[in-house]
């Protein structure tokens, strides 16, 4: 049931009492997602956090020339949101898609303020929730200014090894910063070295 995976990843957390539980029962909405099918697109404010439990999605810009930037992929027991336009109100530049159908289990702001405030474990929580990503993000960042794509992909396939088989290679190319050519030649250099 897909409650009870956001109950267990929250519960590695903090565990959560019946009152708590009860509580997200009431104030999560259940969605089904198809393939494509997009949870925010670039001009929309952003409202609520995505807990997925079953699916892939990825998260996007489109430049001026039509190209997609890939920022984040998000797979069971992870969260995706734009954190930026969720809490400053302002429309995104991205688009989070599904990649595969999904199931998510969505979290409204104002819902999550209530949580805030009435629940205070999950402040805590969602707190390191977001610092987690934040760190991850920090860490993304450095090897992208700091490493070549070789050890870009090396780093990627450690990190995401579900990943790897999920995503068609233009998505991974793009999240990377590469084309899809020169990732095919890093694979085949690494099939020969192996």
């Amino acid at each position: 049931m897909p409650i009870q995976k956001l109950i267990d990843h929250l519960n590695a957390y903090l565990p959560l009492d019946a009152a708590e539980i009860e509580a997200l029962h009431q104030k999560t909405t259940i969605r089904k997602v198809k393939r494509r099918q997009f949870l925010l697109s670039a001009g929309e404010v952003c409202k609520s956090y995505f807990f997925v439990a079953e699916g892939c999605f990825k998260m996007y810009k489109v430049d001026e020339a039509a190209k997609e930037h890939n920022l984040l992929f998000a797979i069971e027991n992870e969260w995706i949101t734009d954190i930026g336009s969720l809490h400053n109100d302002q429309p995104s530049e991205l688009y989070i898609e599904a990649i595969e159908p999904s199931t998510i289990i969505q979290l409204n702001k104002s819902d999550l303020i209530y949580f805030y405030e009435n629940h205070l474990k999950f402040n805590r929580t969602f707190r390191v929730i977001v610092e987690n990503q934040y760190v991850e993000l920090q860490q993304r960042l450095l090897q992208t200014i700091s490493t070549t794509a070789e050890e870009r992909y090396l780093k990627f396939m450690s990190d995401h090894p579900n990943l790897i088989n999920r995503l068609p290679s233009a998505q991974i190319a793009s999240y990377l910063g590469i084309t899809p050519e020169f990732l095919s030649r890093i694979r085949s250099q690494q099939t020969k070295n192996s």
